[in-house]
């Protein structure tokens, strides 16, 4: 989509100013993928010892990428890493020539960086089925190595946007016996936002010691708290990446440790908010929290079920206290669920309970929920102790738009 969207009116007031992540070294260039003059491609190369793992889309028509980035994982991490990411184009749908791009792409970074290339790993985003130019991408890895800098991870984050309004980056800093660690990441995401794994693109960064194993088991496991709970229109990428890099050049071991796991998972529900609240012409920023579901997994499919629906979602545009939506949601999700025992708030609002209107429910109580920019749906199913909370936006004609001409 070549022209600019207005940035969305739930960013964040600015790139946030993120940590220099020792190991790590960042370049951004612009190749023309799809474009001229837009920076649409970038390299991260790691230092020997960084242990890298990966959680990636369950599409059955995924990438070219996806495939080889599957088949690298859980490799030697003696002789470093690098990604390479281009924007404009996903190499999605493109058969044997989407094969023959990312090992080209591969074998000239490999090249470049003196990387074996079992450990080059691409990803692609944009357009599906087209094949990718990948010789425009080639001609830029030197310049891309030479360009190599450990503060120019935001340039990195601008390079992967597609539909993004805004470039996203978020990072913690956590203390072990005294000693600190470093993690920084980025995200690209906007439309076609269903998670079935994390979300669109995903990198982020650290500087602990994490052994490879560890580190897979837990980006896996904080993947189902945070980009598995977000969804922006129930559509599920064919090229859904996110690795995790662990470079140990802090020389802290961190495997196993409770306060890196909280660090890391503070990064990454802050990244899985910033996509919902870049959702393609988004203007609210909804957070459903389910309780008494007869289990966590079915209070997390109500959840979806609600943030998914697109009656929910449009009303929630129109500043709409639909109640009888959310009511309609959960009755289709298949998961547990009594009629009689359900309610219902809106904010601090009681709008149902007991299978009917809450007596002491206003209509302007609820209208004055809806007209937040922010807004949280609560549902008590009465059936357990089964709880999720999933975050989602509103479905506005801005969505419509730019999706109606996304390949114009």
């Amino acid at each position: 989509m070549a022209k600019s969207l207005p940035v969305s009116p739930l960013a964040p007031a600015s790139f946030p100013a993120l940590p220099v992540v020792k190991g790590v070294r960042f370049a951004a260039a612009a190749a023309g993928v799809k474009y001229q003059g837009r920076t649409d491609v970038m390299l991260a190369v790691m230092d020997p010892g960084t242990a890298v793992a990966g959680v990636f889309t369950r599409s059955k028509t995924r990438s070219a990428p996806v495939l080889d980035c599957q088949a690298k994982l859980g490799g030697g991490a003696d002789a470093g890493a690098a990604i390479l990411v281009n924007s404009g184009n996903s190499n999605a749908f493109t058969g044997h020539h989407g094969q023959t791009s990312v090992a080209e792409i591969t074998s000239a970074v490999a090249a470049a960086t003196g990387l074996p290339a079992e450990r080059v790993f691409t990803a692609s985003t944009g357009v599906i089925g087209e094949p990718l130019p990948h010789d425009r991408i080639v001609a830029k890895i030197s310049e891309l190595n030479d360009a190599l800098d450990e503060t120019a991870l935001e340039g990195a984050a601008r390079a992967i946007m597609t539909t993004d309004t805004f470039a996203k980056g978020a990072s913690a800093t956590v203390g072990i016996e005294g000693k600190t660690i470093k993690i920084a990441g980025i995200a690209k995401g906007s439309g076609m936002i269903a998670p079935d794994m994390a979300t669109m693109l995903v990198y982020i960064f650290t500087d602990a010691k994490v052994e490879q194993a560890a580190l897979q088991a837990q980006l896996a496991e904080i993947c189902d708290r945070t980009f598995n709970c977000i969804t922006v229109d129930s559509d599920t990428s064919t090229s859904d990446s996110l690795m995790l890099c662990a470079t140990g050049a802090s020389g802290v071991d961190a495997t196993g440790n409770a306060e890196f796991a909280s660090g890391l998972e503070r990064v990454m529900l802050d990244l899985a908010h910033q996509v919902v609240r870049d959702g393609e012409g988004a203007s609210k920023f909804v957070e459903i929290q389910v309780t008494g579901g007869a289990s966590d997994a079915d209070a997390k499919v109500h959840g979806l079920a609600i943030a998914n629906s697109p009656l929910v979602k449009t009303a929630i545009a129109g500043e709409d206290p639909n109640w009888g939506r959310v009511v309609m949601a959960i009755g289709k999700s298949g998961a547990a669920a009594d009629r009689d025992l359900l309610s219902i708030s809106f904010g601090d609002v009681l709008v149902a309970e007991k299978g009917w209107v809450s007596p002491g429910y206003k209509e302007e109580l609820g209208a004055a929920e809806m007209k937040k920019q922010e807004i949280t749906i609560k549902v008590d199913l009465g059936l357990g102790s089964g709880q999720a909370t999933v975050w989602t936006c509103d479905l506005t004609h801005q969505y419509i738009s730019i999706n109606a001409d996304y390949r114009s």
